[in-house]
């Protein structure tokens, strides 16, 4: 057996005896969303027994409507500007010119992600089940729990932020929280992982950000997108890290390619 054909091999027993983590929400009409979009919907565009085949078969096509920032998914770079600057100083007035979305920067230049991923559960290390609304996650308490795991970042890694929101995630009033806001990284917090490059950080939240509805402005969208070209995925569920998984462990999610998007839906797990 060639050293290759051994190597494949070894990689995928060690695959196939992996635990796997499902970091995806369930998509659905009634989940929780950004308030004044347009909402999913799925629908039977036809039905079994609408048209029967001569061997008694019949087959049945939904029609799915959706947003691209609903559930669980990733932000391409060319999601947000700032003074009308893309990433790169590139013109957002001339990249979004035409019909058919980003001229550049777009989800589809985004590839299949096949990282290493850290977990930095700041609720778990508090002792609380989730955080309280509008609560500020720093660049201090992201440094203390990264030290508390024992674990470092490397530029390219996949941090995800657990506030243990994601367990609201069947109780849509309270995870928007319109009113009382959301916890999440704060501007201190965006700076400190700027600085240590990850190629994508995400959160259990509604929006990757600490919102509290008195303030305006998205500054951590506009730091980590804008300025340090770093993906945010959204709408994660880490739970079932948090419930004795690893604070390392492989990171998969596969963004559609969808030509000139702001966004994909993902379906990320974590192998360890």
């Amino acid at each position: 057996m060639s050293s290759s054909v051994q190597a494949a091999d070894d990689l995928i027993d060690r695959l196939l005896h992996a635990r796997v983590f499902d970091l995806s929400q369930t998509v659905h009409a009634d989940m929780p969303q950004l308030p004044g979009l347009p909402r999913l919907s799925l629908s039977l565009l036809r039905r079994h027994g609408d048209a029967r085949r001569e061997a008694g078969y019949s087959s049945a096509q939904d029609l799915l409507v959706t947003i691209s920032h609903a559930g669980t998914h990733i932000d391409a770079i060319g999601h947000v500007s700032v003074e009308g600057r893309l990433h790169g100083d590139r013109p957002a007035q001339e990249t979004q010119t035409g019909v058919r979305g980003l001229r550049a920067l777009g989800i589809e230049e985004v590839g299949p992600i096949v990282r290493r991923g850290v977990l930095l559960d700041i609720a778990g290390m508090l002792g609380v089940s989730l955080l309280d609304p509008a609560f500020r996650v720093t660049g201090a308490l992201l440094d203390r729990c990264l030290r508390s795991t024992g674990q470092e970042l490397r530029p390219g890694d996949v941090v995800l932020v657990r506030t243990g929101w994601g367990s609201l995630w069947d109780d849509p009033e309270r995870y928007v929280s319109r009113e009382a806001g959301l916890p999440g990284v704060d501007a201190d917090g965006a700076e400190w992982l700027a600085q240590r490059r990850p190629f994508a950080t995400g959160a259990d939240c509604l929006m990757y950000e600490r919102f509290h509805p008195s303030e305006n402005g998205l500054p951590v969208h506009s730091r980590l997108i804008q300025g340090a070209g770093i993906h945010l995925i959204e709408n994660m569920n880490l739970e079932p890290l948090a419930d004795g998984g690893p604070a390392a462990f492989g990171f998969i999610a596969l963004p559609l390619r969808l030509l000139g998007a702001t966004g994909s839906q993902i379906r990320p797990i974590a192998l360890a």
